[in-house]
């Protein structure tokens, strides 16, 4: 057998274990999000200038709260480098890899296949380099097993091939990883992979390379990230500091709330001519609705641009929600605005918790059999009217996916008093 032909064999072994559905472009991520142009403009900036700091290997911990438009800068940030060659005479991209965590797909929520996915897009990316991979897991084929150790994944996957092109690329600008939704992978799993993303950015005779990460700030991943920055440093490998944290929340997310929905009220006012524009004051009280959230604030767009005409009806149903609200219930009050205008409110109500609770998601038409006769009967037409917070393919065979992981995980109905609401249950939120 050639080593050509061998080679090849093992790259596909390497491209059967990769997650395609975990790279920035992919399909499975419906309408990847981006930042809307004028909007998040200093972060980006601050952003990007790191990236193309060439002192030092970088890992860039971009944190905010659910909804507040992490994806959607992380989306950007990948677009934009692989936009960018390494040098101007290679097709050789910047973007090294990515990978978006999410808990709503088996394989996406563990770091068993995180640095096989990176070793495969490295190999794709850097020719030169897919020898050197084929080498390491042809001398250890356990590396393509999820189960085996996350160390030696990164060593032999990750480092080495990196450490291949430092001749290349040392004065070259720096490659960038982009991990996104940290925080959807196992709690158990994250300390390590984020101790071992840091040694590996300490690693002698490697590119400058700079990882941005994007989570929720959930204590576990602080307490991660400052150990791995407190922690022994190993022999052969610098002391040196490798982490910057950037927040993404703070005021001047109400101006790029309020630059977003001023532009999609004007692409509604061409799809619906006679569709008059907010005023001013209207569109501050969104703002001010959305919570400095940009999910409640595309949400809130996905309702009032409805399949049926009643858009000037379900902006003021918006409009008309309580101003005092507690901090973090924005997305809450929403969904339950939304779910009161179903037909049947409590079948739309036990719909989304069966959708937001499942491990992976389902086609409509295996829903309707989880949910039996009865009830599954009328899964279709109830989704179809939750169309603004999960995308209902045109073929039943597809399976259904909710927009954003902030939708409520668990649900329980509470009986409630007719005269006093209008739903005849309330949602309880078990956050997770």
């Amino acid at each position: 057998m050639s080593s050509n032909h061998t080679q090849l064999v093992l790259l596909r072994k390497l491209s059967k274990v990769a997650i395609k559905g975990a790279e920035y472009d992919s399909p499975e991520r419906l309408l990847p999000p981006r930042c809307l142009e004028g909007t998040r403009e200093d972060r980006l900036e601050d952003i990007y200038k790191l990236l193309d700091n060439r002192d030092k290997s970088r890992l860039i911990w971009l944190h905010g709260a659910a909804g507040v438009g992490k994806s959607a800068v992380a989306f950007t940030v990948a677009e934009r480098m692989r936009g960018l060659k390494v040098t101007p005479r290679t097709n050789e991209k910047r973007l090294a890899g990515t990978f978006f965590f999410s808990r709503k797909h088996t394989k996406r929520c563990t770091t068993g296949y995180f640095f096989a996915t990176l070793a495969y897009q490295l190999a794709t990316n850097f020719a030169s380099i897919r020898k050197d991979v084929n080498q390491a897991i042809r001398e250890n084929p356990a590396l393509l097993d999820p189960d085996k150790s996350l160390h030696d994944q990164m060593q032999s996957l990750f480092v080495q091939p990196l450490q291949r092109l430092y001749f290349r690329l040392r004065e070259c600008p720096p490659l960038v990883f982009v991990v996104d939704a940290f925080d959807e992978c196992r709690p158990e799993t994250v300390a390590d992979l984020i101790s071992l993303l840091g040694q590996a950015l300490r690693q002698p005779n490697l590119p400058v390379v700079h990882i941005l990460l994007t989570s929720r700030p959930e204590e576990h991943i602080r307490r991660a990230i400052h150990k791995a920055e407190m922690r022994e440093i190993p022999e052969k490998t610098s002391a040196e500091s490798v982490t910057t944290t950037i927040s993404l929340e703070g005021a001047d997310v109400d101006n790029d709330i309020y630059i977003f929905l001023q532009h999609s009220f004007k692409e509604l006012e061409r799809q619906h001519p006679d569709f008059p524009q907010p005023t001013a004051d209207e569109l501050a009280q969104l703002v001010s609705r959305a919570g400095r959230r940009f999910i409640v604030a595309s949400t809130m767009i996905n309702f009032i641009n409805g399949q049926d005409d009643d858009t000037r009806d379900r902006l003021q149903l918006i409009l008309d929600l309580t101003s005092e609200m507690l901090p973090r219930t924005e997305v809450y009050k929403l969904y339950d605005c939304i779910l009161s205008t179903c037909a049947d409110p409590k079948r739309a109500y036990l719909h989304l918790s069966v959708v937001a609770a499942l491990v992976d998601p389902l086609p409509i038409s295996e829903i309707s059999k989880l949910l039996g006769p009865g009830q599954g009967n009328h899964v279709e037409t109830t989704l179809l009217q939750l169309r603004s917070i999960m995308d209902i393919p045109a073929d039943s065979s597809l399976p259904v996916n909710i927009y954003h992981s902030s939708t409520p995980q668990t649900a329980i109905f509470i009986k409630n008093d007719a005269s006093r609401h209008p739903t005849p249950y309330s949602l309880v939120v078990l956050w997770d």
